[in-house]
């Protein structure tokens, strides 16, 4: 890290998309419960996708569709006003795909917030993986709202890091922890798995690679506390030889799980890394996404 204290993050406005299905009706409530904690207003976006289908659709197919697009958007900004009397909500129809639809109204400073499966049979094939192109691309933090919904909250947000690099996605986490009137849990995982095969393979160094590890994980704690002096911050280092899993595991003890995309390049543009991919089809709570464009925007220059 180095010496400027970075600045805290200012929490977005909230962009959910929603499709008609139960899972995308309570990402829409999860996401006017969080625009509500952040005191920002709520944009609800159904993306028809009629510019695609214009080529081979007939005009009065493509009306019935924006048609059905603006009574989902009416019928849950209602739903949603109900529950949230005050929130300012707005609705956008899209004429794009479900992904750039989403994207745009997200614009460079938002949060989108998607549901985490679709409508059933194989719409839900194709709106999963919209939620994931999502996930995958988006400049933007993306939550996937997972979770049984009358779970009890926990009181607490947890950051998963790997070291100072990450200083930006904990900081994140921080502004979320405070929104959210909760603890903030900072976990890395040390998995020594990823040594093997290395010149580091001798116990002596790989003991002085836990310590390295743990000092790390302090200090980004202390960064946070001197930050964010009013939260509670608690801090762990997990051994275990599957990250994926021990994340996973801690997703059962906390409201909301904040990582970074770990982004992968496949030769096919941005993509998830394995342990981002994992938890969003398998955490109990929301997960938060945060892509490294992001972060290095909030740094300027």
């Amino acid at each position: 890290m180095n010496n400027e204290t970075p600045a805290r993050p200012e929490l977005g406005d909230v962009v959910v998309g929603v499709d008609g299905s139960p899972s995308a009706r309570t990402a829409a409530f999860w996401a006017a419960a969080e625009a509500d904690r952040r005191g920002r207003p709520l944009c609800l976006v159904h993306a028809a996708g009629t510019d695609r289908r214009a080529y081979w659709t007939d005009a009065e197919t493509l009306q019935a569709v924006r048609e059905a697009g603006r009574d989902l958007l009416t019928e849950t900004a209602h739903a949603v006003r109900e529950r949230y009397p005050e929130l300012a909500v707005t609705k956008v129809l899209s004429r794009r795909d479900p992904v750039s639809g989403i994207q745009e109204t997200a614009g460079d400073r938002g949060t989108v917030v998607v549901g985490n499966r679709g409508l059933g049979g194989f719409s839900a094939l194709l709106l999963g993986s919209v939620g994931l192109g999502v996930a995958a691309r988006a400049e933007v933090p993306v939550i996937v709202v997972r979770g049984d919904n009358e779970r009890p909250q926990t009181g607490s947000v947890t950051a998963a890091v790997h070291d100072a690099a990450d200083l930006d996605v904990l900081l994140l986490a921080a502004a979320e922890a405070d929104a959210h009137k909760a603890a903030l849990r900072i976990v890395s995982v040390w998995n020594v798995l990823t040594h093997v095969g290395q010149v580091t393979t001798m116990l002596d160094d790989l003991d002085e690679i836990a310590r390295h590890r743990v000092h790390e994980v302090k200090a980004l704690a202390d960064t946070v506390r001197e930050i964010c002096p009013q939260l509670i911050v608690t801090h762990h280092v997990e051994t275990g030889t599957s990250t994926p899993g021990i994340l996973i595991e801690a997703s059962a003890r906390t409201d909301l799980l904040v990582m970074g995309r770990g982004r992968r390049s496949l030769g096919l543009g941005p993509s998830l890394g394995r342990v981002a991919h994992a938890l969003i089809h398998h955490a109990h709570c929301p997960v938060q996404i945060v892509p490294d464009a992001f972060t290095a925007r909030d740094e300027g220059p």
